[in-house]
């Protein structure tokens, strides 16, 4: 009997239903602890807490949802580059609470250059974020906090519960209050019938604006947001560019018909062989290898008093993305078929419009093709990519009357510029180059004869 009467009373929740049953007793201390003198059930519940083990509802009834066993793993940045320190903190993939698996990326980290996934390293549940969007980052930042732990959904502790259920003390006395205070207003009379109706004060007029001075948009109509990263390289790079180089820029115009011919006789048979469609790009790529063979100055580039010449020859393509502008390299062109450069193109473009694209696949390139005629561009003046020496523009194919053996027919033709370095090369080597690029395309069969 005992032993069950002194179980029953360690439970908070029982303890408060004795103080108010057994409050006419004064000492029951020898049935709960033996050898305590002092009464338990005194008339004051503060004195009785005293005296009963102090365990709290919370530690009783609570479970802990947190993570106490290490259970915790950090997301951070990874290594970006030998030539990036910092990043820019883009978006974030997923939110507090979404499960992620090991290797998922949760964020993106927007450089120079590239975006860089910041991936979960382990299998959970985020469990908060560490950084904001917009912050500065370097390799090794925390940017959010991973927990292994199944659970993720938040959970109300019967303490919680417990406390919602149980009225706050004061409850009766202040609904007490507010039906006085109630009362008193209804006995009021209306205080706003008694007071006149003000007179309105009008605003006073806006100030003519004279003839003369400009009547620029509010300021609600436009909006401030900040420079992406690549944009600002971007910036920088062309800048740099125009203040170093002497550029001058050269144009021909190239007849598309053979090529073009030569296309569609054989894209099938392209495709079924290789995988991957014949392009236009191909044959570009061809001529500028064979261009800059034949003329090793254009491939070259000043450094201080002194000339490189690369006897290799890597071609940047410029690939236009919703981000910016980036420059994939071909590695060894001069080695590529038409195929191996229809595929590496497709490849290069494809991943750098998905943002997927490395440091590596974009250093370096001795020369480089922008096409601008993707766009519908029919004449333009490219700005060399550093540290080159010259760029090709290719632009639109529009079809115009040409004369071919006395006839004027129509003709399938584009407008080439070159631009290159004049402190290194000059007017008679880029006049060479550019002429020896629409040799080729004109007739591709040069590059059959190696003539």
């Amino acid at each position: 009997m005992a032993s069950s009467f002194t179980r029953l009373v360690r439970r908070p929740v029982t303890t408060l239903f004795l103080l108010k049953s057994y409050r006419h007793a004064r000492s029951v201390s020898h049935h709960i602890y033996p050898g305590i003198i002092a009464p338990v059930c005194p008339s004051s519940r503060r004195e009785l807490s005293g005296v009963l083990p102090r365990v709290s509802q919370y530690q009783l009834l609570s479970r802990s949802f947190s993570s106490d066993k290490g259970d915790l793993a950090e997301a951070v940045v990874p290594f970006m580059g030998e030539s990036i320190t910092d990043g820019t903190l883009a978006t974030f993939l997923k939110k507090p609470g979404d499960r992620v698996a090991v290797d998922e990326p949760i964020a993106q980290v927007e450089t120079d250059k590239v975006t860089i996934d910041v991936v979960s390293p382990e299998a959970g549940v985020i469990e908060k974020f560490v950084a904001k969007e917009g912050d500065t980052v370097t390799p090794g930042t925390k940017i959010a906090f991973i927990s292994k732990s199944d659970s993720s959904d938040t959970h109300v502790t019967p303490s919680e519960k417990l406390d919602q259920d149980t009225p706050k003390p004061g409850a009766k006395e202040a609904d007490k209050a507010k039906h006085i205070v109630e009362e008193q207003i209804k006995e009021k009379p209306d205080v706003a019938t008694e007071i006149k109706e003000k007179p309105r004060v009008t605003s006073p007029a806006a100030p003519k604006l004279s003839a003369s001075e400009p009547q620029l948009p509010p300021k609600e109509r436009e909006r401030r947001v900040p420079m992406p990263r690549i944009r600002k390289r971007v910036a920088t790079r062309l800048k740099d560019s125009q203040n170093t180089y002497a550029m001058l820029t050269t144009f021909n115009e190239v007849d598309m018909t053979n090529l073009m011919k030569l296309r569609s006789d054989y894209k099938d048979a392209f495709v079924d062989k290789h995988g991957t469609k014949l392009g236009l790009m191909s044959g570009f790529v061809k001529a500028a290898v064979s261009g800059l063979q034949q003329l090793p100055i254009v491939n070259a580039v000043i450094d201080g008093e002194d000339i490189i010449y690369r006897d290799y020859i890597d071609i940047s393509i410029a690939v236009g993305t919703p981000k910016g502008l980036v420059v994939p390299v071909l590695r060894d062109a001069d080695k590529l078929n038409f195929a191996d450069v229809e595929k590496n193109i497709n490849t290069l473009a494809k991943r750098a419009n998905e943002g997927t694209i490395s440091i590596d696949e974009m250093a370096g390139g001795t020369f480089t093709i922008s096409n601008g005629g993707v766009y519908g561009s029919l004449l333009s003046t490219p700005i060399i990519n550093p540290p080159q020496s010259a760029i090709l523009g290719m632009h639109s194919i529009v079809s115009r009357p040409m004369v071919v053996n006395g006839n004027v027919l129509p003709r399938p033709m584009m407008y080439i510029a070159l631009t290159y370095d004049h402190r290194l090369i000059d007017g008679r080597e880029a006049v060479y180059f550019l002429r020896r690029i629409k040799d080729v395309v004109e007739d591709p069969r040069r590059l059959l004869l190696d003539l």
